[in-house]
Parts: structure tokens; C-alpha cells; sequence
């Protein structure tokens, strides 16, 4: 590096150490887990003075002296940081005798009006791409962009980031693939100003993409707007079924993804054809639409065995009692007194059996208690209610709140219960959560709380018993595990976007989606990472999985399926 050089990159240092290196000894800083960072703590507040023109100016200096990329360049990033980076690189490369420089950046979710691009600017067919940030530490954001990406059909060639965190080695994802990874700067460059030595992380690998593409279906007219579960993904031995927001319910063929048979609802609102995830028995496949009925699909044919038409809009997904031959299913009304409510319907015929009126919107899907002969289903009232499944009766109703008249009379509340339940039968206690945050754990018996939670956000996804813990996902970023016996939190991960998708086990595995558009695996021991699977939406629902295969499906709010199988 020239003299000049060298100056502008300890002016730099220096700068970064005065300004952007923040101490929790002197300012309060929260992290990811919501927990205050002790007094060692510490963070680069880059976002603080990457908009000064002067420093940007030495910035732009050092990047397209490190730069070594011959011909066109497309420089890139995801928002925000990368941001002024990008149009800074962009606007002096001709000073440092570059021609055919362009910029673009990447969404952090995909637009949901509009043209919906996730990606913002032109990326030509010529010229290699380089993406850009401030930091670089775990990678993900990265792999998130280069994902995107990919699935143009775009190839990047560099990273490059002000400070990197981590050992090169850490970083396999990248080598692995021939991006190059370049920084201005380690962690160990600022030992002095961060008062401790050997900073640059020595720590194992990151855990790795280990999964590959069997196949990708993907329907036509998702919509973006709904960013919720949706219709998760059921299979039986060779199929597998869901709906889509377009309104057409589709089995496909799991050796392939090719279609076996579609079926097409009525009427409904444009993008809310079909949320309602279906459920398996008697090679019937049921659920319900936002055309206001209930399907019961023959799974070989397609062709309907009977269709129940009283119901306004179906949000929620049908629960099966294969020893009472029922289904139980949510319903929802535009009438102003009858907002919501339960009907259980006979699985063979679509008979009604029994009804129960709501004051709200009832979009949560219930849960029947085998062995107890009872369902339990919540309201966006707020309220649960555990009925005889046999014959209706109300069992009993537990209010987590008190809602206004106006909250009644609109069908919605702050206390909305929008998916489903779990059982403990060990302990006989229910479980599920609300969106203004809360868990509640009940005893079933009673109704009486045996315990409660309070997340920062909305809980929209159903609880997961493993073992003697249950998992509970966030709106707040974190998924949370919490022993039975003693409702002791044992650890919590936090994905770094929201989480809508309720967790499942495969194996010894624990694996969650969220809008990171990242399906993570974890130990259900301690929440560690163990390998991940990237796409490039959201996922909102939970995965299913075909032991005898070994195949998982991944599906994504935007009405795709990935296939996906471990690489040997």
C-alpha cells in the first residue's frame, strides 16, 4: 500500500475509534436477546458518521485502491449501510479511471406494492458483482443477498466490508463457493481502543448450508401484501398438498413437484384465496377457504366428496378426531353480532354435528385432546375455549383480557389468538400464545394458569413440545425454550427478522423458518446453530418432512415449495 494510502487508512482508524466505537460502560446498549451487554460490551456504530462527506471521501479512496476486479463492475448491497456505500463507489470511479461502474441494492423483504422488486436498480449481464456493507460478522446478511442473487441467475464475485469480525476460516460459505472476501479492517486492528487482545475471532466454522434442491414449485399470483402463515404444506406417502393465495389448492407429486390435480375455490378477495393448511384422512384431504366453505378433496382424483357452505370467510385449518370421524375448523361471519365461532363437522359426509357462535373473528385452528375426547380453539377475543367434542358443550373459557366495545364490534383485538395449541399429557396442561406477546400455559382441567410469558411482540405461531420443553416463536426475533417443570427459560435464538413459522422437529433436530427467508437448524438442547437453508422469501409456516425420503419442504409466504434433501 502507497504512503498516502497508509495515512488515509490510519485517518480512517482513527476515526472509527473516536467516533463509531461505543462502549456499554458509557451508553446503554441492548442486544439481540433484548438483555442489557455487560460493562464490557461494545459495538461499531458505523451508521454514525458513514454519511460524512469527508469520510466517505476516504472511504471511496482505500476501496478502489483495495479493488483489483478488472473490466465493468456492478457494486451492490442490501439496505441500509450499504446504501451511501454503494453510491459513493459509484459516483468516483471514473476520478480513479474506472468506466462501466453501476450501482443497485437489495430489499430487506420484497416490496409488497408496486412492481414488488426485491431488488432495486439494473444488474447487467456483463460485469462482475461486488457487494459492500460496513460489517461483516456472522455473514448471514450476506448469504441473504448472494442467495437473492443466485436465484437471478447472478453470480457475485467479492464482499468487501469496512471491518470484518471473524477468522477467514469462519467464513466457509463464501470460499466454498469462490467469493472473495476483502476488509479494510479485523476486530484485532482495534485492540487498543477495544481494550482487549487477540479480538479477531478463532472460533469453529459457521454452520453450514448443508442442504441442497430436489425441485421448486411455485404457484402463480402469490401475494406479498399478506405477509402471515399461510397454507402450510401436509403429505401422505407420495403426495403433497397446499393452497395458494390465487385460490387453487394443488397435490403434487413429491418425486418431482409436477402437478397431480388442482382445484380451484370460489369467489374470494384478490391474494386471500387459500391460508387454511389442509389435513389428511381417509385419503380425504380437508380444509377451508376465503370463499366461506369447507373442502373435503378426494387425494386421489381431486374431485370434491362434499363441500360445507355456511361460513362467510375460513381462515383457520381443520383439526381431525379419527376416533369421533370429525373435523373442527374455525369459521368467520360479516354479520355484526356473530363475528366467529367452531363447527365440528362429520369427516365423512360435511354434516354439521355441532356449532358454537363467537363475538370476533375466529381464525385459529383448534386442536382435539385424543384420549380426553375434547378441542380446544382460540378467538380474537382473546379467548380460549375448551369444548366436549363429542357434543359442544363448553367445558370452560379463559379470558387473557378484557376487550373494549369497539374491539368486539370490529372482530379484532390486541389479544387476537391466531394459531394453534399444544398438549402436554404428562402434565395435562395446554399451551399457546396471543399477539400482544403473551404465552399462557393452562391446566386443562381448569383453565387456571400454571404459568405465563410476555414476549416483546406478538406470539402467531403455535407452540412445540420436545421432551420436557416447549418452544415458543416471537414476533420479537427470538424463539424461546422453556422447561416444563419448572418453567425455567433454557435458552432463547434469536433469527435477527420475525418469526411467524412454528418450529418443528425432524430427528434430533430442531428446525424454524422465518422472514429472514432462512430455515434454520438448531439443537433443541441448547438452540445452537447446526446448519441453515437459505431462500429468497419469508417463510411463514412450518416445514414438512418425509421420513422414508428424507426429503424436507420448505414453503415460503410467496406460495413456493423447495424440496430440499442433506448433501451426502
Amino acid at each position: 500500500m502507497a504512503e498516502a494510502d497508509t495515512k488515509i487508512l490510519m485517518r480512517l482508524k482513527k476515526t472509527i475509534e473516536e467516533r463509531a466505537f461505543v462502549s456499554a460502560k458509557d451508553t446503554p446498549i441492548v442486544s439481540k436477546g433484548g438483555a442489557m451487554r455487560k460493562k464490557e460490551g461494545w459495538i461499531f456504530d458505523i451508521r454514525k458518521i458513514i454519511l460524512d462527506p469527508d469520510i466517505l471521501k476516504d472511504i471511496a479512496s482505500l476501496f478502489w485502491t483495495s479493488c483489483k476486479t478488472p473490466g465493468p463492475l456492478q457494486i451492490g448491497g442490501i439496505e441500509s449501510a450499504s446504501l451511501p456505500l454503494i453510491t459513493t463507489f459509484v459516483l468516483s470511479a471514473r476520478e480513479y479511471g474506472r468506466e462501466g461502474v453501476s450501482g443497485f441494492f437489495i430489499r430487506k423483504s420484497r416490496k409488497k406494492d408496486g412492481l414488488m422488486k426485491m431488488v432495486e436498480g439494473d444488474i447487467r449481464e456483463n460485469g462482475k458483482i461486488i457487494l459492500v456493507d460496513d460489517i461483516l460478522n456472522s455473514g448471514k446478511s450476506f448469504i441473504r443477498q448472494i442467495e437473492v442473487l443466485e436465484s437471478l441467475g447472478k453470480k457475485v464475485d467479492s464482499i468487501w466490508t469496512l471491518i470484518r469480525f471473524r477468522d477467514e476460516r469462519f467464513y466457509t460459505y463464501f470460499s466454498e463457493k469462490g467469493i472473495a472476501v476483502q476488509s479494510l479492517f479485523t476486530l484485532d486492528d482495534f485492540t487498543d481502543a477495544l481494550g482487549v487482545e487477540n479480538l479477531l475471532t478463532k472460533e469453529p466454522p459457521a454452520p453450514r448450508k448443508t442442504f441442497r434442491v430436489v425441485w421448486k414449485f411455485a404457484a402463480k399470483n402469490g401475494s406479498y401484501f399478506h405477509v402471515v402463515p399461510k397454507s402450510g404444506p401436509v403429505i401422505d406417502a407420495e403426495k403433497i398438498y397446499m393452497g395458494t393465495d390465487g385460490g387453487v389448492f394443488f397435490a403434487l407429486n413429491q418425486s418431482d413437484g409436477s402437478t397431480a390435480w388442482s382445484y380451484k375455490v370460489g369467489a374470494h378477495a384478490g391474494g386471500k384465496g387459500i391460508f387454511s393448511s389442509p389435513t389428511l384422512f381417509e385419503n380425504t384431504v380437508f380444509f377451508g377457504a376465503y370463499d366461506g366453505n369447507v373442502y373435503a378433496l378426494d387425494t386421489n382424483t381431486g374431485k370434491a366428496r362434499w363441500i360445507f357452505y355456511e361460513a362467510d370467510w375460513v381462515g383457520s385449518s381443520p383439526a381431525i378426531a379419527p376416533d369421533l370421524g370429525l373435523i373442527f375448523i374455525g369459521t368467520e361471519f360479516g354479520l355484526w353480532k356473530k363475528r366467529g365461532g367452531i363447527v365440528a363437522l362429520d369427516a365423512r359426509t360435511g354434516k354439521k354435528k355441532w356449532q358454537y357462535e363467537m363475538p370476533c373473528f375466529t381464525h385459529s385452528t383448534p386442536l382435539f385432546i385424543e384420549g380426553k375426547q375434547q378441542v380446544i380453539i382460540g378467538s380474537n377475543d382473546g379467548a380460549a375455549y375448551l369444548f366436549n367434542a363429542k357434543n359442544g358443550t363448553l367445558v370452560w373459557k379463559f379470558e387473557t383480557a378484557q376487550l373494549t366495545d369497539a374491539e368486539l364490534s370490529s372482530g379484532f383485538s390486541d389479544h387476537d389468538i391466531k394459531e394453534s395449541f399444544a398438549y402436554d399429557s404428562v402434565r395435562d396442561l395446554v399451551m399457546f400464545g396471543t399477539m400482544d406477546g403473551s404465552f399462557f400455559v393452562l391446566e386443562r382441567k381448569t383453565g387456571h394458569v400454571a404459568f405465563h410469558f410476555k414476549a416483546d411482540f406478538g406470539i402467531y405461531s403455535t407452540p412445540l413440545l420436545y421432551h420436557d420443553t416447549v418452544c415458543v416463536a416471537s414476533l420479537d426475533k427470538n424463539l424461546y425454550c422453556f422447561d416444563l417443570n419448572t418453567f425455567e427459560e433454557q435458552w432463547r435464538w434469536n433469527a435477527g427478522a420475525r418469526i411467524f413459522a412454528t418450529p418443528t422437529v425432524i430427528g434430533e433436530s430442531l428446525y424454524i423458518g422465518a422472514n429472514t427467508g432462512r430455515l434454520t437448524e438448531l439443537d433443541p438442547e441448547t438452540g445452537h446453530e447446526r446448519s441453515f437453508f437459505p431462500v429468497t422469501e419469508r417463510i411463514t409456516n412450518k416445514v414438512a418432512y418425509n421420513a422414508a425420503t428424507g426429503r424436507i419442504f420448505v414453503p415460503t409466504f410467496a406460495n413456493e415449495l423447495y424440496c430440499i434433501e442433506r448433501n451426502s
